[in-house]
């Protein structure tokens, strides 16, 4: 069976929630899009993550007055440390990244030899280099940061992975250790991943963003503006970086000003639940939609539906993907989700019909009928498991239960129908708290299987 986007658990058959868990569960095949955001290690109440951020940030001057004294080491160490696949965040979509060129390494040391107060002190948040050096952004400043604590990210995963059971092997690695100053390999026992067999390093999700709180975006956003700029004029990267250099007093200014926004800085949600009064206009705009295709009104549908779904659903099903079929000719709009088995009908899902991935088919017809039953079955034989459901505007004839029920009496599969009432009851739940809108899933599981044969 394929696993649409499989997640290290999903692998392992592990059907925890990514709300259940400390750390960032990684994809196998592609990056998690975040970031690791040293700002936060800095702000942390955490005394544990106050000194992971002077740890790394001791051990990124190192190399700067290494380079001070013509150690050329320090060029390759900061090489090294410019890319660490073991995290698996970013937006690569092979699980590899490429690490920073000789020039670059060298650019970034240079700010010690070329700016005084770099010099004198060194950096205290060294995510501003982004202000100083071209091509520099929050990826890389997640990968430094992830190599100069990789000895605590290796030990953090093992008790992770032994919290929720997920297996490890010996596999060597290479990290930075900070009283040789130098990086070394060692054997230790981490996950791997099933494809590449390389290891994984899991990372708390309170250390994460989508970008970093200092960044050259926010820079010149809120704060960059130099005189010598006509009005209306953009300023071109480099010529804001050259700026940065020659007036590193002006960068120190926004630095503190970014300290002293502190509170502003908050890690972010791998996934945010829309609020109820969103969730009560796009209820609004489906069912205010035609039927059909008439002005794009099964876009429209599917479109609305989508993100509605997603958060209504949420906890008890995490979202992995929305994505576009062809059958017969016609473009088919689906949702998948994984089956965390939170619930017991969920659990009952996932064994009887081996269901690890949930598929949603939506359909904004007057009528469904049996083509569009058959276009899902034969997609349940490729993909997934036994088990599906359809989102359409009405309830089904006749003709298309008894089509359902004839499909589980000879092939086992179950597909259950949701209309327009059922997305009510589901936002209407959503929005008294005093339910859950899964719930209205199991309900119409439950009527499925009464109007089975015994």
């Amino acid at each position: 069976m394929n696993i649409i986007r499989p997640r290290l658990n999903d692998f392992f058959d592990l059907p925890f929630r990514q709300e259940e868990v400390d750390f960032i569960i990684p994809f196998i095949d592609e990056d998690v899009p975040f970031y690791i955001d040293p700002f936060l290690l800095w702000k942390s109440p955490s005394q544990q993550d106050n000194s992971l951020h002077l740890n790394l940030i001791n051990n990124f001057n190192f190399l700067g007055h290494q380079f001070l004294k013509g150690d050329k080491t320090s060029i390759d160490n900061l090489i090294n440390c410019s890319e660490c696949n073991e995290i698996g965040l970013g937006t690569s979509k092979l699980k590899t990244g490429k690490r920073i060129g000789q020039k670059t390494a060298n650019e970034i040391l240079s700010l010690y030899k070329d700016i005084p107060q770099i010099t004198k002190s060194g950096f205290l948040h060294f995510e501003e280099i982004q202000l100083f050096v071209d091509n520099i952004a929050e990826d890389r400043i997640s990968d430094i940061t992830a190599n100069f604590i990789k000895s605590f990210l290796i030990d953090y995963t093992i008790d992770q992975c032994e919290k929720v059971n997920i297996p490890i092997e010996k596999v060597n690695i290479n990290y930075f250790d900070t009283k040789t100053t130098k990086f070394i390999t060692d054997d230790v026992f981490l996950p791997l991943n099933p494809n590449t067999k390389t290891p994984i390093l899991f990372v708390p999700k309170r250390w994460i963003r989508l970008t970093t709180f200092i960044s050259y975006e926010n820079y010149c956003r809120e704060y960059y503006s130099p005189t010598k700029l006509k009005e209306g004029e953009k300023p071109e990267r480099v010529k804001i970086l050259n700026f940065n250099r020659q007036n590193y007093d002006l960068v120190q200014t926004y630095i503190k000003i970014r300290e002293r926004q502190q509170t502003d800085c908050k890690n972010d949600p791998l996934f945010k639940q829309i609020p109820v009064l969103s969730a009560k206009r796009k209820l609004d705009t489906i069912l205010k939609l035609p039927t059909g295709k008439t002005d794009n009104a099964d876009r429209i549908y599917e479109d609305t539906l989508c993100p509605l779904l997603a958060s209504l659903l949420y906890p008890h099903l995490d979202f992995a993907q929305e994505q576009s079929r062809t059958e017969s000719g016609v473009s088919i709009r689906d949702l998948i989700f994984y089956n965390n088995c939170s619930e017991e009908f969920l659990k009952e899902i996932h064994t009887t019909y081996e269901c690890k991935q949930m598929v949603f088919e939506l359909k904004n017809v007057k009528e469904l009928n049996n083509d569009h039953i058959d276009q899902v079955n034969r997609y349940l034989k490729d993909t997934f498991g036994k088990f599906a459901v359809i989102f359409t505007r009405n309830q089904p004839p006749k003709k298309v239960v008894k089509n359902l029920i004839d499909l589980w009496s000879g092939q086992r599969k179950c597909i259950l129908v949701l209309t327009d009432e059922d997305l009510k009851l589901m936002c209407s739940v959503f929005a008294s708290k005093n339910r859950i809108p899964i719930d209205v899933l199991k309900k119409k599981f439950i009527e499925f299987n009464r109007l089975l044969p015994s």
